[in-house]
């Protein structure tokens, strides 16, 4: 072998030496610098989530306008600043809060869906609570004659039929006739992702359903309030004065979860994140877990069983007083743990063929059930049989227009 040979040989194996432990050392780089990546994006989204900031912690943005004013809470148990309730923080910055207004389930969040109750003194502050959720829905113009500024700070999810809407609604029409300054300040929705469900029709507007909106409408009660005055939704020949704080550094694809249950039988984020589809069931004789500790998370009835999940109804005073199927013991689904978000017809159209098949009335209550929906198109539609994918096609068109009709109001990419 000449020199040359030799010279090629050792290049040959300095090259497969090298080649190894390059590859040796590679894989460990290569997983040093994915866990390093994975990390720097876990690192962010924490910070994003942390850096969250809702309009009421922004005091500069609305405390100027409440100097030397008298001031008017539209709050319940959501309107916190960190771990202090709104009402406490203003108070102890010296704002003249003359009245509180409370909303569906009270000031402090603990009366169930539909009680109505009257005014009332709040133990721990003295101040007067004003039921917008009794007798009268819109206060007054005697009961407004002794306000500069109304506040609007309530946690919405999303949904037209959960009713803080239409109860900022009448607020803001009452404001308007009344000349006085309204401000929201905005949190964000944690059903903000999705835009979904049939626009509300005129015939079935209701007090779960005001505005011609889709079920699921991706935006946030700031955005909401700029709509209802941009499309002179607002039964007033009055120009309202509005103001929305906005929320920082929030994205509407964001996962947010709520420091506090929104009312008594939303308890944590599946029962929310499951809600849009479940709330029809109110409509039927089916029960959805109200008097147990996990509503909106189980589907059951006592005949009719699409699975083998056992759970009973308690009376459970502050959240379901009297509820559906009361002691009875029923069986269905478990949905604690399963994948939820956005509006899943299935449940609703599996139900309902349950029942057809047994040859029993399921929508019970269609009128409410066409109330919910904002049409009869939905119900008609369950019943003739067609599919989900067929129903939500029916509505895409709609859907197209709405947002490009909301577009103005947007806060929130």
């Amino acid at each position: 072998m000449n020199n040359n040979e030799n010279k090629a040989v050792n290049f040959e194996v300095c090259d497969a030496y090298l080649i190894e432990k390059y590859q040796q050392n590679l894989l460990p780089f290569i997983t040093y610098c994915i866990v390093c990546v994975c990390f720097t994006l876990l690192s962010i989204n924490s910070a994003n989530a942390k850096s969250v900031i809702v309009g009421a912690e922004q005091f500069s943005q609305y405390l100027p306008q409440l100097s030397g004013k008298r001031v008017g809470l539209v709050v319940n148990q959501t309107s916190v600043v960190k771990e202090q309730h709104l009402v406490d923080v203003l108070l102890a910055k010296g704002v003249n809060i003359k009245a509180v207004f409370a909303p569906e389930h009270g000031f402090r969040g603990n009366l169930d869906a539909g009680q109505t109750f009257k005014n009332a003194t709040d133990s721990k502050t003295q101040l007067p609570i004003i039921s917008i959720y009794g007798k009268y829905k819109k206060p007054t113009p005697e009961v407004l004659a002794s306000f500069d500024v109304i506040i609007f700070d309530i946690q919405d999810v999303g949904v037209r039929f959960y009713t803080y809407i239409s109860s900022m609604h009448y607020m803001m029409e009452a404001a308007a006739d009344a000349n006085i300054h309204f401000i929201v300040l905005d949190r964000p929705n944690p059903n903000g992702a999705y835009v979904d469900g049939p626009i509300l029709e005129s015939e079935f507007r209701s007090f779960v359903g005001m505005h011609n909106i889709p079920l699921l409408h991706g935006m946030t009660v700031g955005e909401l309030a700029q709509m209802f005055v941009g499309e002179q939704w607002l039964n007033t020949q009055k120009t309202l004065s509005l103001q929305v704080v906005k929320v920082l550094n929030y994205l509407k694809s964001d996962s947010y979860h709520l420091p506090i249950k929104p009312s008594p039988n939303l308890p944590n984020q599946q029962a929310i994140a499951l809600y849009p589809s479940l709330g029809f069931f109110e409509a039927t004789p089916v029960s959805i877990g109200r008097g147990t500790s996990f509503p909106f998370q189980v589907i059951g009835h006592n005949t009719i069983h699409l699975d083998d999940f056992n759970f009973t109804p308690k009376s459970t005073p502050g959240a379901a007083l009297k509820p559906k199927l009361m002691d009875k013991q029923l069986k269905g689904q478990d949905l604690r743990n399963v994948s939820a978000g956005g509006l899943d017809l299935s449940y609703i159209i599996q139900w309902h063929q349950a029942f057809k098949d047994q040859q029993l009335t399921f929508f019970n209550r269609a009128d409410f059930m066409d109330k919910l929906s904002g049409t009869d198109k939905l119900r008609n539609a369950i019943i003739s049989g067609k599919t989900e994918q067929e129903i939500k096609a029916s509505w895409q068109v709609p859907l197209q227009l709405f947002k490009t009709q909301r577009q103005p109001y947007l806060l929130y990419h």
